[in-house]
């Protein structure tokens, strides 16, 4: 149980670095390349599940993949967007927040079974 906590806590950790630093990434191309505003959500939207998928590939094994997945999905997406409110200065919960969150547990359980089945990891 200690262990599945740990992997959970370093999963989140890594998705929420991940996203931060891909996020920091896109701004600047957003800057270079004078990107529409319309393409920021959707990106980031991807950037966000793709950060995710990989917290639990790299963190996440032995068993019950798909709830600890689930859980760190989750609790990566309530950490970003508290992170992303805090650096905008707004925070408000709205149903696309829902829904975000239930993306993201989605993309968490999805990696989780399919970190823990990696075979060849110790």
């Amino acid at each position: 149980m200690r262990e599945s906590v740990f992997q959970v806590i370093k999963a989140t950790l890594a998705a929420v670095i991940f996203s931060l630093a891909c996020v920091l990434v896109f701004s600047f191309v957003i800057q270079l390349f004078d990107l529409s505003s319309a393409v920021i959500k959707p990106v980031n939207q991807v950037l966000k599940t793709l950060c995710i998928a990989a917290g639990g590939l790299l963190f996440l094994r032995g068993s019950g993949g798909l709830i600890k997945g689930a859980a760190y999905g989750a609790v990566a997406v309530a950490a970003t967007y508290v992170i992303y409110s805090a650096i905008a200065g707004s925070f408000a919960v709205t149903w696309l927040f829902a829904a975000e969150v239930l993306l993201g547990a989605a993309a968490g359980a999805v990696s989780g079974v399919i970190g823990v089945n990696m075979g060849g990891r110790g």
